[in-house]
């Protein structure tokens, strides 16, 4: 009798053990369990740590709550001023609701990445290619309503919507390129162009100054001159006043001035024709017209 008792004991207990290693499930801290007893949807959704199921009854599901980092395909469109353009994206989002993740969608990575593909195609075709390469934060905004709103409906949050890379024709890059030379050199021309103008209005001041100080021209000249025997060159320096130069130029004579111009020839008086009018010689006959 007493062997009968540990032996249906110890089977009791073998059958606990086996009992409990098919039931006893481990939830990690970044995941969810989501239970379907007989197909339906059953309590709510188990949290992390050591768990019980019913064997054969109840199936757990386990959902991943951490970011999901998913690249977005490069998209080829055309943008609203006609370029042609290749944009690709990278898609943050996770998962906050893990029973709707698996009830209202049958895989909602796949889905969202459908998503974000077309939602990227729209906003190049609603996009100038201007806004595509310097505007970006705020495509990136519309972009992240736009996977937003169907999203949370299947228990997902976007978090985050980057596009990385804007890829342009070659064509249109050489365009741009010249573009950008010619208005560098543009901006280039003006500040040369302001640069003169202001150096032309300071050294119209240096003369009006000059002008009322002789003495200062002579100054200017000095340093001109201290500043090219500084340097160590074979150049001869003469300085000459201008006041020499001025007593020059009075003191040369004036040029003779040119003889006026010998006025035409008269014309020659007609000649008169003294050979009178031309007479024809008579026409001569022949015995044979007399005859006649």
């Amino acid at each position: 009798m007493l062997e009968e008792l540990l032996m249906a004991a110890a089977a009791t207990g073998v059958a606990a053990v086996a009992y409990v290693g098919a039931a006893a499930r481990v939830v990690k801290q970044y995941e969810r369990g989501v239970v379907f007893r007989f197909g339906r949807l059953r309590g709510q959704v188990r949290a992390p740590g050591f768990t019980m199921i019913v064997p054969a009854v109840d199936r757990l599901h386990k959902v991943n709550m951490q970011i999901v980092t998913m690249p977005v395909p490069a998209q080829e469109g055309i943008t609203r001023d006609n370029v042609t353009v290749r944009v690709d994206a990278v898609v943050y989002f996770r998962v906050v609701d893990a029973a709707e993740a698996l009830v209202r969608v049958e895989d909602y990575k796949f889905a969202v990445s459908q998503m974000a593909q077309t939602s990227l195609r729209s906003i190049i075709g609603k996009s100038d290619l201007d806004d595509l390469l310097s505007n970006r934060e705020k495509l990136n905004q519309g972009l992240e309503l736009m996977l937003d709103s169907p999203a949370i409906g299947w228990g997902v949050q976007i978090d985050r919507v980057e596009i990385k890379d804007v890829s342009l024709p070659e064509t249109m890059k050489r365009s741009m390129a010249r573009q950008a030379e010619a208005d560098r050199e543009r901006r280039a021309r003006l500040i040369n162009a302001d640069a003169e103008l202001q150096a032309s209005k300071k050294l119209a001041e240096a003369a009006h100054q000059m002008a009322e100080a002789p003495s200062a021209l002579q100054l200017r000249l000095l340093q001109t001159v201290m500043a090219v025997a500084a340097e160590k060159n074979s150049t001869l320096v003469l300085p000459i006043p201008v006041e020499l130069l001025r007593f020059l130029e009075r003191a040369t004579p004036e040029p003779p001035a040119a003889a006026p111009p010998m006025p035409p020839p008269a014309p020659l008086p007609p000649v008169e024709d003294l050979t009178g009018p031309s007479v024809d010689p008579a026409p001569r006959t022949t015995p044979g017209d007399m005859a006649a």
